[in-house]
């Protein structure tokens, strides 16, 4: 694994998650010293130019989570009602890749995004109306609730919170990222089960 594809979890000042960020952002937050403070597992020693006028070279170290001063407000720090966006991509890691009828886990494109009750009935297309499900689950469900088609649901779907969100948007999260963020999690959440 090259070590510039890890990602870094993105804090703001008291702990809250906020997003993903690559090394040359989390570069540029410690050049602004917007930076309160960084925990975690080292990852990165960036090496700049020599100063010119003292003859040091700059150097900045970047670990796995560092906290920010200043964030952008993307709705979840002030709004109680915030409902993360919906994608195929965080669904599906959501449901653990599995199928949430049959129960067998598949590669990302032998999967699609079922709605429960379905569009046609007047469902939504939201966090709690929608499963993972094989395209053989989901051509056989179809235009149909389980229950018409006969089919169990072997989970209960869940909006998830802004830090199981955040969990559900990293590619590569290390162990202490995941401890972190688990610690954000609801204590109920879904989540805690599949990642033990």
């Amino acid at each position: 694994m090259e070590i510039y594809h890890l990602q870094v979890l993105r804090t703001d000042a008291s702990g809250m998650p906020l997003e993903w960020i690559g090394y040359q952002q989390a570069a540029k937050l410690y050049h602004l010293g917007e930076v309160a403070y960084s925990c975690g597992t080292h990852l990165y020693t960036l090496r700049g130019g020599i100063n010119a006028r003292t003859g040091n070279r700059s150097l900045i170290e970047v670990n796995s989570i560092i906290a920010t001063y200043h964030h952008h407000n993307n709705g979840y720090g002030i709004d109680p009602n915030y409902v993360p966006p919906l994608s195929n991509p965080a669904l599906f890691r959501r449901d653990n890749n599995l199928c949430l009828y049959c129960g067998h886990r598949f590669l990302h494109r032998d999967l699609s995004r079922d709605h429960i009750t379905p569009i046609s009935l007047g469902g939504a297309d939201t966090w709690n109306n929608v499963v993972t499900a094989c395209k053989r689950c989901n051509n056989h469900k179809a235009g149909r609730t389980p229950e018409q088609a006969g089919m169990q649901l072997l989970a209960i779907p869940f909006t998830p919170t802004h830090a199981e969100y955040v969990y559900l948007q990293g590619r590569r999260v290390l162990t202490d990222q995941m401890e972190f963020l688990k610690a954000h999690f609801p204590r109920k959440s879904p989540l805690h089960q599949r990642l033990s």
